[in-house]
């Protein structure tokens, strides 16, 4: 009996470091005890309602050809373009390296090689991202001398520990399993058809067909609703501050610095749910804005019956939906600004 109570007692530990530590949940992860509950969308993860349950659709590879051997691509970007959506096998260039928002890379740039950087970010955060200088590459001339700062022990303890969330985390460690996802669709059916309600966390359409982040349609959140109010000197400093961004970058050595928004999923789907505030076409189309821009925003508002367009009802619009055709003749033809 005292063995069993020790096992069970260790298995619990580790379950909840899971939920507290990164380094813990990776290995987790790479064992195979947690799966990735981000496979049928962020959306259904949130929501676990079944109508919007749809598998990560499968990108076909990029065949790179040599024309573009000579470029070096950087992005800066959130999860539309984290690892697990996105890597070098999907571009037509040598190198490709990226950093998330929050964070910082050194990095020191050939000036042999075309240097191409990206700063990618979804609509309802470009706003925090671009209030402040944008620094998330560090740019050396010789990052082998420089090396990278060293974190002490604590400042490596406070970084791979989570304080926050850590509910949401115990929850993708205890139940992120396909056994799991009944008991939680039943629930989310039942409260759904009985009371009218979803998680707090998503908003559902008017129709009930399409679903939403909470963040997406609050009014009352002013950075990041698509339905908050966004003046034109608000839009004309955040055009600023993404030229600002640019010049800085290309100072440092970049080539050509591209800028790309990822619209939120109600704007393509329902902007008639309130006063839209327009923020990628105004920021896009603004007669200031010196940065060439990636434009996913038109493509998805003329295909809204496409695969694509399915994957942002679910929530599955990463990387591997994120236009990466559109990237890739970016990369080689100098877009429109």
């Amino acid at each position: 009996m005292r063995f069993l109570r020790y096992t069970v007692l260790f298995i619990a530990l580790v379950l909840w470091g899971g939920g507290l530590s990164s380094t813990v949940s990776h290995w987790l992860y790479g064992i195979g005890l947690i799966a990735d509950d981000y496979r049928f969308g962020d959306l259904y993860r949130l929501s676990a309602l079944p109508q919007f349950k749809l598998a990560q659709p499968v990108c076909p590879p990029s065949h790179r050809s040599s024309d573009t051997a000579s470029t070096h691509l950087y992005l800066i970007g959130d999860s539309f373009t984290e690892p697990q959506r996105l890597s070098q096998s999907d571009f037509r260039v040598s190198h490709f390296q990226r950093v998330s928002w929050g964070n910082q890379q050194r990095i020191q740039l050939d000036p042999h090689k075309r240097n191409v950087l990206i700063i990618e970010s979804v609509e309802r955060h470009f706003r925090q991202h671009l209030a402040h200088p944008v620094s998330e590459f560090v740019v050396e001339k010789d990052t082998i001398r420089a090396g990278s700062p060293k974190l002490s022990l604590t400042q490596r303890f406070s970084e791979d520990f989570h304080r926050t969330d850590v509910e949401e985390r115990l929850e993708s460690t205890l139940f992120s399993q396909d056994w799991a996802f009944w008991f939680k669709e039943l629930k989310a059916a039942l409260t759904l058809n009985w009371f009218d309600r979803a998680n707090t966390k998503v908003s559902l359409s008017q129709d009930h067909t399409n679903l939403f982040l909470h963040l997406d349609t609050d009014t009352t959140l002013h950075e990041v609703s698509s339905f908050s109010k966004l003046g034109d000197q608000e839009v004309n400093a955040l055009v600023d501050s993404v030229n600002a961004v640019a010049k800085y970058y290309q100072q440092l050595g970049f080539d050509e610095v591209y800028m790309s928004i990822i619209p939120n999923k109600a704007t393509i789907l329902e902007t008639n749910r309130s006063d839209y505030n327009h923020l990628v076409e105004r920021i896009q189309g603004n007669p200031r804005l010196a940065v060439p821009t990636i434009n996913i925003y038109d493509s998805f508002k003329r295909a809204p019956s496409s695969p694509t367009s399915k994957a942002i009802r679910t929530g599955l619009a990463k990387g591997e939906v994120y236009g990466l055709n559109r990237f890739d003749r970016n990369l080689r033809f100098r877009p429109e600004k």
